[in-house]
């Protein structure tokens, strides 16, 4: 399953769940597959640089559930990276109230920058969650800002393979290991934030840096 659906399919079972128990308490938290920022650039239909400029909370008229309300964020949106045939400006974004609903809270208050990524509803209104690409625009190395541009959508045919133990190989030519948990038992380590996976001339792929190399050798985890 596409990490897309993943994502939405898990915030649905949610809602789902909590409206035909209900409910009147949250009991769980999100919870989301690890994924290389590259991963949730591809899998995510809107990806943006914005600024935060307001908020406020709104619910469907047709839902008295305190579940059902949402976040409404007011956004200047300043570069579109992804989905430029979806939405030609965006003015809003949506996330749900509750963070155990995979909801996120951003800085309203002193038009704080973002990247978001996130999905577009069937009627035009850009959804976010903890399970997608959602980080200040400052905490960002000037790789990832850079991969954005194009890099990231160069490697959307090739799979990214998380690494947990050892050994950890790769399984077929068009796969990147990702190695950050274990070397730095981190999920934002030296891959996440300087690399890109990409397909290569002769159509396989491979991490690519547009820098010096990295002081780790991560690339090759076949033997213990």
């Amino acid at each position: 399953m596409a990490l897309s659906q993943e994502r939405s399919a898990c915030l649905g079972l949610w809602v789902l769940l909590l409206l035909g128990a209900g409910m009147e308490e949250v009991v769980e938290g999100c919870s989301c597959h690890p994924a290389h920022p590259q991963q949730l650039f591809c899998s995510a239909e809107i990806v943006i640089r914005a600024k935060i400029s307001g908020e406020k909370i709104v619910s469907p008229s047709n839902s008295s559930s305190p579940y059902m309300k949402m976040i409404q964020y007011e956004i200047k949106m300043i570069k579109m990276f992804k989905g430029f045939n979806k939405a030609k400006d965006i003015q809003y974004v949506y996330t749900p109230v509750f963070s155990s609903l995979c909801g996120v809270k951003l800085d309203s208050n002193n038009k704080a920058g973002y990247l978001l990524s996130g999905s577009m509803w069937s009627d035009g209104r850009i959804s976010i969650g903890q399970c997608d690409l959602v980080e200040s625009w400052d905490n960002l190395s000037v790789s990832q800002k850079k991969n954005l541009n194009y890099r990231y959508q160069m490697g959307c045919e090739c799979r990214i393979n998380t690494c947990y133990t050892v050994p950890c190989a790769s399984t077929g030519e068009n796969e990147c290991l990702w190695t950050d948990w274990l070397l730095d038992n981190s999920l934002n380590g030296e891959q996440a934030r300087q690399y890109a996976c990409i397909r290569r001339s002769d159509t396989t792929c491979g991490w690519y840096r547009g820098g010096p190399p990295p002081e780790k050798d991560f690339l090759d985890l076949a033997d213990p």
